[in-house]
């Protein structure tokens, strides 16, 4: 799957952040894309702006939450990839790979802007979050 055209409130809102932040948001941004690809139940992406931010929701399928990015306050220069605070999705996130990233509170997930992207467990912590409505369900 190719990644989708940049549009262009996204593209200003990425703006805003230095250029290797801004890069890493990207790189972020088109794992998302793969990873929803790939992943079956989760259909096609919406990307829109949330609180000023790209945001990416399963909106056709329902399947997941709403994946934010963005900079944290606590480390402004590396990506930030929220999810809602209401879910358990960064205590999984921090149980499996809590050596690989760092956190904010249960929110955000860091990625550090230098180096080479983790993209295996990052597309693992994304795929948990584009399925975490349907996994609920399942557990019910």
């Amino acid at each position: 799957m190719s990644v989708p055209d940049l549009p262009a409130e996204i593209a200003a809102a990425l703006a805003r952040h230095p250029p290797a932040v801004q890069a890493r948001l990207l790189a972020v941004r088109a794992l998302i894309f793969a990873v929803a690809a790939e992943t079956e139940g989760v259909g096609a992406l919406s990307e829109t702006l949330k609180w000023g931010e790209p945001a990416y929701l399963t909106a056709a399928s329902g399947s997941g939450t709403t994946i934010r990015l963005g900079v944290s306050k606590m480390a402004p220069g590396a990506a930030a990839v929220f999810v809602n605070c209401r879910t358990s999705l960064v205590d999984f996130y921090r149980e499996q790979f809590g050596d690989v990233f760092e956190f904010e509170g249960n929110r955000a997930l860091i990625v550090r802007a230098d180096g080479p992207l983790p993209a295996v467990p990052l597309g693992i912590c994304l795929r948990a979050a584009l399925l975490y409505h349907r996994r609920q369900h399942s557990r019910g």
